[in-house]
């Protein structure tokens, strides 16, 4: 990445050393001993907790001694996404990061900008001698990703700031967001010899946008789990269905983008079974024309498997994910556009003795969270499954009477000369989880322009970044 050429140069410079260092959600070790390093390297005093969380302190600038201590705080891992012909192992390889205009990419993966854009700016402050600050607090989190279990595990008391500035926002000034919880449906079955005379198929999608859960379930992309199985279901309605392998998805806050079923169906249907794809094919792109241009379904012939699921599990498994609902489920009735309650219906998993389907719930409102929450389960136990919850976290309430959001808001409209646009965000952000740890805490979340989030179209703003650092450095001056 052609970093020397991008402003702020301190900031790109140690975005493109994040991008060199593996960080994969629940195994965070290498971009530990990295902060750790770089604590060592520039003097400073650090803490790292049981979870692995690492905080980093730096004492104030010479005239700021007086100001209130503050605390940066972003998250170290990333969500590990890949274009299935994409070659990368995310727990070795570095990110093969590019600039494309005012984008930085990556070649086939997630780059990783969320929130490796946060951390290069903290550590960018932490670095400088010359940026103005009072004493700072800089808290990277674990695992934020798989369900903010770093924030979650945080004492009390691991640090001392009453001022917390999220760098895992995006442009504009965040001050709320949605809580969350995941449901697992688990259905076990019984391998059975596949039936003979049957004419045998692999089903394949792709080539589907998918996505932040949480920042894109409102933008009309397609959802591979649930394409495949209304035609799956299709099928089965017209001509029977046998089905030996499924799955689809990868990560709970990942809009699926493939998804794979490896199916029967009786020979004299053969022709059938092409023509209705055809046919098909054609009513998704006219439904998705708008959202999605690269959208594929392939169809190959395979040989007789040596097993298939039991037909009664199969047909159930089925059922449930061509029902399960996806997508918004309510708007808000305070904010204006913003999206109060949505499930995603994230991935299926197979093994030789289960299938699991992990979905994925969020509300602004934590009555109506648990109430799709308890709606899926009650749809996966009709169909016979297994089905429990995550232990959840809370959203963040906006306190638009805060003095920071005041503050973020002057230096916004002073450095700029526009008025910010202040909003929640219907993503999972740790604020909610330090809130009810440290009652009283002040807040906001702001970052650049990140796009894709959570898929290998993930690309961030160049402009938008020198934006955001800018506004950062006049925050932590005039606070």
């Amino acid at each position: 990445m052609r970093k020397n050429k991008l402003k702020p140069e301190i900031v790109w410079h140690f975005f493109d050393e994040i991008t060199k260092v593996p960080r994969p959600s629940k195994k965070e070790g290498q971009i530990q001993d990295y902060l750790t390093n770089f604590a060592k390297k520039n003097n400073l005093s650090f803490q790292v907790d049981e979870a692995g969380n690492v905080i980093l302190f730096k004492p104030a600038t010479k005239g700021m001694e007086n100001k209130p201590s503050v605390l940066l705080q972003c998250h170290m891992d990333m969500v590990c996404e890949k274009n299935s012909d994409v070659v990368h192992d995310f727990e070795k390889d570095p990110i093969d990061a590019y600039v494309e205009g005012d984008w930085v990419k990556a070649r086939g993966t997630t780059l990783g900008a969320d929130n490796g854009a946060g951390m290069a700016a903290a550590l960018a402050v932490l670095a400088s001698d010359t940026i103005p600050h009072g004493d700072l607090e800089v808290l990277f989190t674990v695992d934020e990703e798989t369900g903010l279990t770093g924030a979650a595990a945080l004492k009390a008391g691991f640090f001392k700031s009453r001022l917390l500035l999220n760098l895992d926002g995006e442009e504009g000034i965040y001050v709320g967001c949605a809580g969350g919880i995941d449901t697992r449906a688990t259905y076990n079955y019984e391998r059975v010899d596949a039936p003979e005379n049957l004419f045998f198929f692999r089903l394949k999608v792709s080539g589907l946008t998918g996505g932040h859960s949480g920042d894109d379930i409102n933008k009309g992309y397609g959802n591979a789990i649930q394409l495949m199985s209304r035609f799956l279901w299709l099928i089965k309605s017209k001509y029977g269905l046998v089905i030996s392998e499924i799955s689809g998805g990868n990560l709970h806050n990942a809009i699926p983008r493939e998804a794979m079923a490896y199916a029967g169906i009786p020979f004299r249907d053969k022709e059938n079974l092409r023509i209705e794809l055809n046919h098909f094919i054609y009513d998704i792109e006219n439904e998705f024309a708008k959202t999605e241009k690269g959208i594929r379904f392939e169809l190959d012939s395979e040989d007789r498997p040596e097993f298939c699921i039991d037909p009664s599990v199969a047909d159930n498994l089925l059922s449930a994910l061509y029902s399960c609902p996806n997508g918004v489920i309510a708007m808000s009735r305070e904010l204006e556009g913003l999206v109060e309650t949505s499930t995603n219906l994230a991935s299926v998993k197979q093994t030789n003795e289960f299938v699991t389907v992990v979905t994925s719930q969020r509300s602004a409102v934590e009555s109506a969270k648990y109430d799709i929450a308890y709606r899926l389960e009650a749809l996966f136990r009709m169909s016979g499954a297994t089905v429990s919850h995550g232990e959840g976290y809370p959203g963040w309430k906006p306190d638009m009477s805060s003095p920071l959001v005041r503050r973020a808001t002057e230096t916004y409209r002073y450095l700029f000369n526009e008025e910010p646009d202040i909003r929640a965000v219907h993503a999972g952000l740790e604020c909610g989880l330090f809130l009810k740890k440290y009652p009283g805490l002040d807040m906001i979340s702001f970052g650049p322009t990140i796009l894709g989030a959570h898929s290998p179209e993930e690309r961030l703003s160049v402009s938008s970044m020198e934006k955001f650092w800018l506004h950062l450095l006049e925050i932590l001056r005039t606070i």
